[in-house]
């Protein structure tokens, strides 16, 4: 490989270590492996239905063995033939070709790619790589992230902090509930990426079966088509044209790009929370936070996160727009996109690692919590009116906007006002129950909610 330093892309330099698992579901490589795969997988589908002889256990192994096999130097073979027919489809048939010309396979060469279009092979292979890198590689680091963003929760569940509605000091709340938020709507992305059935399609050039049919007629191609299909486990499509519509696939990357939209707001958040003072970040020696200022802990690992998860959605977003539209039956635009799907999930998965490692390193400074709690006692305005109202009194909200509106109360100020205000005995006691510590409403049982559902 050529040296990292020398590479294009980030991804395949700077952020190897992490993406690099990717490489065997969108890498060229892959490609060319997976669809020389399908070619070969064809001519076995076609002896199960009588259409070519039986082959034999020989025949059979042989095949396979050109698929486990496949090497550096079979895919730099089609490539060589692909310099010469700059079509990479024909490329691969020519590379068959010459595998199986000098075999007891020679007799069926015209059946390899018979009745396809190269649209047919190119969806089944990227279908594929799209569903088996979900299940192998984004599913178990998403995992990972639910299961740290648990224990934080867990962690905090009941430490009461201030809340902040337009960056303006609000009710209290636990630290736990606000991340508590984030794991119940992140979960429920999850459950939909994971139960995600992608869609695919061999119906020929322009959708119809039309070569299939016409050298064929007796055989009923809608079965074989969905048979092959299944066989991989997915999801037959028979209304399209020479492409597949990607409305399906676009349903996952939507679904990707709103996990990745939850954790951009979830990493802005932790950085207020680390500016604030909310949230400490452990010290690791030896690393640094400035070149000049010695005393820094940055924030690096939610700042990798929400620029990768930029990124990661931007492309997400254009496959969107892109992608749900092609000229006619279908022009080449699509191709060239298609082929950075690896770029988008390789940016999610590398932010979900830095998420990971960022927290990893947090802890809350609980001292701070309840020294910025101490300082507001306005907050508890809202359960003070509240109550007030719930004994007849019609002007209870416009009495503490009196007295709280634009000013920073104090625990003497507010104690002060609820001897003055004239109500019974009872009421006042439960007005002087009252603390930014614990007015903080159910969001304990809130949050163990949300810990049972994560299980």
């Amino acid at each position: 490989m050529t040296d990292p330093l020398h590479l294009l892309s980030p991804l395949d330099g700077r952020y190897a270590d992490v993406t690099s698992p990717l490489r065997d579901y969108f890498s060229e490589f892959a490609f060319l492996r997976d669809r020389a795969r399908l070619e070969l997988d064809l001519l076995p589908a076609l002896s199960k239905i009588g259409l070519i002889r039986p082959l034999s256990d020989s025949e059979s192994t042989q095949l396979a063995s050109i698929k486990t096999n496949f090497s550096t130097a079979d895919a730099e073979s089609i490539r060589a033939f692909e310099r010469e027919t700059r079509h990479d489809v024909k490329a691969i048939e020519y590379f068959l070709r010459g595998k199986l010309e000098n075999t007891s396979l020679k007799d069926l060469l015209s059946w390899l790619h018979f009745g396809l279009t190269s649209e047919d092979v190119n969806n089944i292979a990227q279908a594929i790589s799209l569903r088996d890198s979900r299940d192998a590689v984004l599913l178990p680091a998403f995992d990972n992230l639910l299961q740290h963003i648990l224990g934080f929760v867990k962690t905090y569940r009941a430490l009461p902090m201030l809340a902040r509605t337009h960056g303006q000091p609000a009710v209290p709340t636990t630290l736990g509930k606000e991340f508590a938020v984030y794991l119940s709507r992140l979960k429920k992305s999850r459950d939909e990426i994971a139960g995600h059935k992608f869609e695919a399609k061999l119906t020929g050039a322009v959708g119809n079966f039309n070569a299939l049919q016409a050298a064929s007629p007796q055989m009923d191609w809608l079965a074989f088509s969905a048979g092959f299909i299944q066989n991989y486990d997915l999801v037959p499509n028979f209304a399209t044209t020479q492409i597949l519509p990607y409305d399906n696939w676009l349903r996952y990357f939507d679904s990707l790009r709103m996990v990745n939209s939850i954790l951009i707001d979830l990493s802005q958040d932790i950085w207020r929370y680390i500016s604030d003072g909310y949230l400490k970040q452990a010290v690791v020696e030896g690393e640094v936070g400035s070149s000049t200022m010695p005393q820094k802990v940055n924030p690096i690992d939610f700042e990798n996160a929400e620029g990768n998860l930029g990124v990661a959605n931007s492309l997400l977003n254009h496959y969107s727009q892109k992608l749900s539209i092609s000229r006619l039956q279908r022009d080449l635009s699509d191709s060239t996109v298609r082929r950075t799907f690896g770029v988008a999930i390789g940016h999610t998965l590398l932010a979900w690692v830095n998420l990971v490692r960022g927290m990893n390193r947090i802890a809350a400074d609980e001292g701070k919590l309840k020294d910025e709690l101490d300082a507001h006692w306005e907050v508890v305005s809202e359960g003070a009116q509240t109550i007030l109202r719930a004994v007849g009194r019609a002007d209870a909200y416009e009495s503490l906007k009196r007295q709280t509106r634009g000013r920073i109360l104090t625990e003497a100020d507010y104690k002060s006002w609820v001897e003055a205000v004239d109500v019974n005995d009872e009421t006042r006691a439960r007005l002087q129950s009252l603390s930014p510590e614990s007015y903080i409403g159910l969001a304990i049982q809130l949050t163990d909610r949300v810990i049972d559902e994560a299980g």
